[in-house]
């Protein structure tokens, strides 16, 4: 998790929302194990959450790797819901296919292997909610690829929004209040172009939830 959250905040949330199942733990330790960053449980709850806020019944992720917080959309989607995971990993999709097998999930989850602003332009909207966690330089691209597909009322949701092993949450930071960064990183200046693109559209309200590596919100309110 990030140091910019205290553990404790994270213990509550993680605490009082909603629980993950046994797949769910497993999935976590595994990424713990590996060193992959998963959004973990609390973030994880408020994935699921919103989904239900919404009445999502279709969701786009951009970066799926073995499924984590896709698992945690797909429990919150009626039967006849779907979720759409993207991975460029084989052998992470592959997993991720396990885990949903696994869960009696996989009849609510499509599985797409390689490019996913490729698959976004590909597939036919509308999505009610769509979580943007593919390469922190394309998260701009990703938005234009998917924006006309999100459904009136639907969330797009930005993960690694305030920091990530790539990510600098000060200069991310300043880039949004409008300064220039001129040693800014290709990933740190993605995601603050990624902000200053979402926040710009009249058609979006963003706020931020500072939990995990930091999420963004945004609301299609046209």
């Amino acid at each position: 998790m990030s140091e910019l959250v205290a553990d404790d905040i994270t213990d509550f949330a993680r605490a009082v929302g909603p629980q993950p199942d046994e797949i769910l733990v497993e999935m976590n330790e595994h990424g713990e194990e590996i060193g992959f960053p998963t959004v973990g449980p609390a973030v994880g709850g408020w994935l699921a959450t919103l989904a239900r806020l919404v009445d999502a019944e279709r969701v786009f992720e951009f970066g799926s790797g073995f499924g984590y917080s896709a698992y945690w959309f797909a429990r919150a989607l009626p039967p006849a819901g779907e979720v759409v995971l993207t991975e460029i990993d084989a052998d992470e999709l592959d997993r991720a296919r396990e885990y949903f097998d696994r869960g009696d999930l996989t009849d609510r989850a499509s599985f797409e292997h390689g490019d996913a602003i490729d698959f976004a332009e590909s597939y036919d909207g509308p999505f009610d909610v769509v979580l943007i966690d593919n390469e922190k330089h394309r998260y701009e691209e990703a938005f234009d690829a998917i924006r006309e597909k999100v459904a009136p009322g639907g969330v797009v949701i930005a993960d690694n929004a305030m920091t990530s092993t790539s990510v600098d949450f000060e200069t991310v930071l300043r880039l949004v209040e409008g300064e220039t960064v001129a040693d800014a990183n290709e990933s740190t200046r993605g995601v603050a172009a990624y902000l200053a693109r979402v926040r710009a559209d009249p058609d979006f309200e963003t706020a931020a939830i500072p939990l995990g590596e930091g999420i963004t919100v945004s609301h299609r309110t046209e």
